[in-house]
């Protein structure tokens, strides 16, 4: 199943990101965020050298969901740290704990390719078919 893709937006960039689950949608969509943001060229992205565990809350699923991306940017802006791989471990509509694989940020190794400034509520929009669950999202660049 694909993971994501780019939608047309004037000034941003917004994404649309399936999964089956919950969980492969959270995940899904910070692996997408860091695939708008990083190149990761001839590289696993699955061999990481730290990990971290974060536990990330919200007023219901589209808050926690915005609140958990806004986290990821913050680990890589603000603690130069690159997220390599994101696995859920625990998921409600207000809470999200998760382990987040990676390394401290190279920009030789893994060269930026789109700044994101923010994650924003504008346009949000999960839903939940038979099939997989979506979200559209937008990154402030």
């Amino acid at each position: 199943m694909k993971k994501y893709k780019l939608l047309d937006h004037t000034a941003d960039i917004r994404v649309e990101v399936w999964g089956k689950t919950r969980k492969e949608l959270f995940s899904n969509a910070v692996a997408a965020m860091f695939d708008v943001m990083v190149d990761f060229p001839n590289e696993e992205k699955t061999k990481p050298l730290e990990e971290k565990t974060v536990k990330i809350t919200g007023n219901d699923l589209e808050d926690t969901l915005i609140n958990f991306l806004r986290e990821a940017l913050y680990i890589f802006n603000g603690k130069v740290w690159l997220i390599k791989s994101c696995e859920p471990l625990e998921l409600t509509s207000r809470s999200v704990v998760a382990r987040l694989q990676g390394e401290p940020y190279n920009r030789q190794k893994n060269p930026l390719k789109t700044e994101i400034k923010a994650v924003t509520y504008h346009g949000l929009i999960i839903n939940k078919s038979e099939k997989c669950w979506q979200v559209k999202v937008v990154f402030d660049v």
